[in-house]
């Protein structure tokens, strides 16, 4: 078999090490033909590719980012969903003419819908999930997600001394887009006392009532973690929750915005063994012919699922989720 490899949507730390997993399975374990689609699906359009060998492939496992480069895919999905046939017209024809046998695309839940129109025109698709937001449907974790929560935890972490210093409510956004898993994960990990989340919604003045509580009680600063996704009236919900935090509790209030050094910078140890498994796993499938699937985790086991049931869901946190409900029981306040 000659197979493709290609990253889509935005860049995320363990991409490097699932090029690796298939890669190295694919070149050591089958003896398969590896290249190396750049700039996303852009590349299937413009045949932009490398052949991979076992060198080309060798001391990228920590790296972040990605050696292949990526592109938002927005655009090609709208065109294959108006049935523009000249587009789907040429990507089988360059499928074809750059001898693939398989393409294995990773990336999000844009990348997975895009990758599902792909499997439907009738090429060999595998998907991996890629995300640090933790938000693709049908896999317990992502890599990537474990990288971001480490960065953001240690962000909050050091915002402790400078909040208690100064007696100061530090607000921090975080990333995530509409799923509040990071902004979960790295509030519990960093002792915020407020965790706001996109699927539970707020109550302001409960908010601001709960921050005057811990003032009145002798914990003259607080740490409130902000998922982006969270709805206010301003663009960014540190915009919003600032200014109203401190003109409602009287408070000294500062934001941070950690941003894209959340998805920057090399892997975990964690999400590096993670993507090795899932790149693993998606050239077996490969191997057997076991095509229009994505790999996920699913408890301790990895597994896959077809794609034409990822396309188009989101996985979000759960109101009951157990992070939650053991948060509320110690004090911490989760937005009502």
């Amino acid at each position: 078999m000659k197979i493709g490899i290609l990253s889509s949507g935005g860049d995320c730390p363990g991409i490097n090490a699932t090029i690796r997993g298939v890669g190295k399975t694919a070149l050591m374990h089958y003896g398969m033909e590896v290249v190396g689609i750049h700039s996303g699906f852009t590349g299937l359009i413009t045949k932009d590719m490398e052949v991979f060998n076992e060198r080309s492939l060798s001391g990228i496992l920590n790296l972040g980012g990605t050696i292949l480069g990526t592109s938002r895919e927005k655009g090609i999905r709208k065109r294959l969903r108006n049935n523009e046939n000249d587009l789907a017209d040429t990507i089988r024809t360059n499928y074809r003419e750059m001898g693939l046998d398989a393409v294995v695309c990773i990336g999000g839940n844009g990348t997975q819908k895009t990758a599902n129109l792909l499997s439907q025109m009738g090429l060999n698709i595998i998907g991996v999930p890629k995300t640090i937001d933790n938000d693709v449907w049908g896999t317990d974790l992502s890599f990537g997600f474990d990288t971001a929560v480490n960065i953001a935890t240690e962000s909050i972490d050091r915002l402790h001394s400078t909040a208690s210093s100064h007696k100061r409510v530090m607000v921090v956004e975080v990333m995530g887009h509409h799923a509040g898993w990071i902004a979960l994960h790295a509030g519990m990990a960093g002792g915020a006392d407020v965790i706001l989340l996109p699927e539970l919604g707020y109550d302001i003045d409960k908010v601001n009532e709960a921050i005057l509580n811990r003032s009145q009680k002798g914990k003259p600063y607080s740490i409130v973690v902000v998922a982006e996704g969270v709805n206010t009236p301003a663009k960014r919900p540190v915009d919003y929750f600032t200014p109203t935090i401190e003109q409602g509790t009287g408070i000294e209030t500062r934001e941070t915005v950690l941003g894209y050094t959340q998805r920057g910078g090399n892997p975990s140890p964690f999400d590096r063994n993670l993507a090795t498994r899932l790149g693993g796993h998606a050239t077996e499938l490969l191997a057997s012919r076991q095509f229009g699937r994505m790999v996920c985790i699913k408890g301790e086991h990895v597994d896959s699922i077809p794609l034409e049931e990822v396309a188009g869901k989101l996985k979000i946190v759960p109101p009951q989720h157990e992070l939650i409900q053991q948060g509320k029981r110690m004090g911490i306040m989760f937005g009502r």
